[in-house]
């Protein structure tokens, strides 16, 4: 694996052909990605790690195998996992034909890394077996991203929680919720010249977000809307096409507060080590078929300008700029679908303050790319 071109800034990280008022030409855009693919110089090798893929036959599995071999990641051999009724199916990846196994307790001998997105509660009781026989356990869900030691993770915003952490012994490693990864994309550079004080985020939540079933019904009731039919609710608890509501996760009575919104106030505490840092946010669930959206508006410790808050963005590994005023051309969830990088625009100060300290900007991200499977397998990158 010595080939393998490992440090951060020789990655994805590096390639940043933003302007500082403008948006990214297509050409740098297919520039940049294949500079990305030729940093990466092993694919199928005998001295790479094993993989498995758990939950394989998901939005998030299905992305994680395009993400491998868009990366060209270096790996021996793969397994690729799901629950016992996909179980004999088969599934073409870089070249070859595998079969798909049961995914059991007896999965992870031999195995290096084992990329997680079959749910919480497999992960509760899976990850920790793979870890004791040895696997890195890269999770996508929930289930260990506020345990106490295991490090939750953005690759370009905290790798150092990761460091001790090899492959040869097992361990898990969290992957964060995708709201959560987009938004400290676009937030973290800002953080880090002025202090971010206060945080309020507003999503605009995309079906990728709920999975693909998800992603099903809403193509579904816009057909059937648009034949004049009754749109039928099975994922969601109301009409998904054509409307809006809030996002579906479990709701705290007494706070008013779903899952989805406190994930983002206590994973962005643990990213930035960080318990101070005030965050209040409200997420929509909006009919969109991929790719998540964010305002957020930001108080800072310090004064910054909108100069120094494009000149920080810029400079970020990961993050796009859409800031054309004039055309009123600022970031959408289609610019960001399928694309590595989170995009930022509608940069401006916050009129509202009398202090050069408040800024509001739009952030949109692919939720399952980077908000998902991407992050995680910059993740298992840095273990190489």
């Amino acid at each position: 694996m010595n080939s393998l071109c490992v440090s951060i800034e020789m990655r994805s990280f590096r390639c940043n052909n933003n302007s500082r008022d403008g948006l990214r030409t297509a050409a740098a855009q297919k520039k940049c990605s294949r500079q990305l693919k030729l940093n990466v110089s092993a694919a199928k090798t005998s001295n790479g790690p094993k993989i498995a893929i758990v939950g394989v036959t998901g939005a998030v599995g299905q992305e994680f195998l395009t993400v491998l071999k868009e990366r060209n990641f270096p790996y021996s051999d793969i397994k690729l996992l799901a629950s016992a009724r996909s179980a004999g199916k088969t599934q073409e990846f870089d070249g070859s034909t595998y079969i798909i196994e049961e995914l059991t307790e007896d999965s992870f001998k031999g195995i290096d890394i084992a990329l997680f997105s079959a749910g919480g509660s497999i992960s509760k009781k899976l990850g920790p077996v793979a870890a004791a026989a040895g696997s890195i356990v890269v999770d996508n869900s929930s289930a260990f991203r506020m345990t106490e030691g295991v490090p939750l993770i953005i690759p370009e915003v905290n790798p150092q929680d990761m460091a001790h952490i090899k492959i040869g012994k097992g361990a898990i490693i969290a992957n964060p919720n995708c709201s959560t990864i987009i938004a400290l994309m676009a937030v973290t550079p800002l953080h880090r010249v002025a202090t971010v004080k206060r945080m309020i985020v507003s999503t605009y939540q995309a079906a990728s977000g709920a999975g693909a079933a998800a992603m099903e019904e809403l193509r579904q009731q816009t057909r059937d809307v648009l034949d004049g039919k009754p749109a039928e609710p099975k994922i969601f608890p109301v009409q998904y096409a054509f409307n809006l509501f809030s996002h579906n996760s479990g709701m705290d009575v007494e706070l008013g507060y779903n899952e989805e919104e406190m994930k983002l106030v206590k994973e962005t505490r643990k990213i930035w080590s960080n318990s101070s840092v005030k965050i209040t946010a409200t997420c929509i669930r909006v009919p969109v078929m991929r790719a998540h959206a964010e305002s957020i508006n930001l108080e800072f410790e310090n004064d910054i300008s909108e100069e120094q808050a494009l000149e920080a963005l810029s400079k970020f590994p990961g993050v796009s700029i859409i800031n054309d005023r004039k055309n009123n051309r600022f970031p959408t969830p289609l610019d960001a679908t399928t694309q590595d990088n989170v995009f930022v625009g509608r940069v401006r100060r916050d009129i509202s303050r009398d202090d050069k300290k408040g800024l509001d900007l739009f952030v949109c991200g692919d939720q399952i790319k980077k908000g998902a499977a991407l992050n995680a397998v910059q993740i298992a990158e840095l273990l190489l």
